[in-house]
């Protein structure tokens, strides 16, 4: 089968497209032919080495496709049956296996690209604004990219339950993107202070909550939009590792929490990634969550799309297509 493969850390052109065996499923596992894959910041970093990986790899873990064998002891799922996974032992490839418990079904009414455009960015923006902090009606909530895959998802799901949500994003067409999604207001930060329009836009108070996947660039003005015992949910570093912190500073601007949550984290249990993935993939089935595919690209060209994601050029979801 072909793969895209990294033999040592890079730029994008240490992407390539290689002939490999197709795996075979272990016991508990199951091998999917992958109809689409996700294309996420993660990926960039074990591209990168920001991320320990063990080359040579093949990158990605997030896809969805029609299972065609199941290893020893596999029950409830089989042959024939669409599935989509966010732990994928490779996923930028025409064929890869997962662990079977780590698979979700894909109902009816979406189809295997929307999966696998949804699953990760769907269920990040499901944790964040179910778990990490729980939005409410009457909360305010700042989203950094939000004309992103996982911002747009944020922005409807954080109306969904009733907050008020502000977004940032960088030029007219993804402050209309975000807008659409649900954005009652959104910041062009290449025009504008963000930490001072929140501030006009509250009247001061700031926001209950800053779900930031930018990191450097954003971090400082992320705490200076938190209202008293505000949250920073710093849950990406799109633009860079943070500077380390003195807790002291949290203390100052109003005893504020941090958290540097990871999905992982929030899916650990089968009844977790049920209930997350199920919500998600359940609301688009019903025309509840709309799902932005920017770009599908040819597993072949997987530089184009890091490019592109690095570059910060994409307004929803890549995806390859083998």
């Amino acid at each position: 089968m072909k793969a895209i493969r990294v033999s040592a850390p890079g730029g994008t052109e240490v992407l390539r497209l290689e002939n490999v065996p197709t795996p075979v499923p272990q016991e508990g596992e199951v091998l999917v032919r992958i109809e689409a894959a996700g294309v996420n910041f993660i990926d960039v970093y074990y591209r990168t080495g920001q991320y320990r990986g063990a080359f040579p790899l093949t990158l990605g873990t997030e896809g969805a496709g029609t299972v065609e064998a199941v290893g020893s002891g596999v029950q409830g799922v089989g042959p024939g049956d669409r599935v989509g996974s966010v732990n994928f032992a490779g996923s930028y490839a025409e064929y890869a296996t997962a662990k079977a418990d780590r698979t979700v079904p894909v109902p009816q009414g979406v189809t295997t690209r929307q999966a696998a455009a949804a699953l990760l960015q769907g269920m990040t923006a499901h944790y964040l604004a179910r778990s990490t902090y729980p939005l409410r009606p009457g909360d305010t909530c700042l989203v950094h990219a939000a004309a992103g895959g996982v911002g747009l998802l944020l922005c409807q799901i954080g109306r969904k339950a009733g907050a008020h949500v502000i977004g940032t994003a960088g030029g007219p067409e993804k402050v209309a993107l975000a807008r659409g999604a649900g954005a009652q207001e959104v910041i062009d930060y290449r025009k504008e202070s963000f930490v001072d329009e929140v501030r006009r836009i509250t009247q001061g108070r700031g926001v209950q909550v800053v779900y930031d996947s930018v990191g450097k660039d954003t971090f400082a003005g992320s705490l200076d939009c938190l209202a008293v015992r505000g949250t920073l949910a710093l849950f990406g570093q799109s633009s860079g590792k943070v500077e380390p912190l003195d807790p002291q500073i949290l203390n100052q601007k109003g005893s504020l929490y941090l958290t540097r949550p990871t999905l992982w984290h929030y899916v650990a249990r089968r009844e977790e990634l049920e209930e997350r993935s199920g919500d998600v993939l359940g609301w688009i089935a019903k025309g509840e969550l709309a799902v932005k595919v920017f770009r599908e690209i040819p597993l072949a060209d997987a530089a184009e799309a890091h490019g592109l994601l690095e570059g910060r050029q994409t307004s929803g979801k890549v995806l390859l297509i083998p």
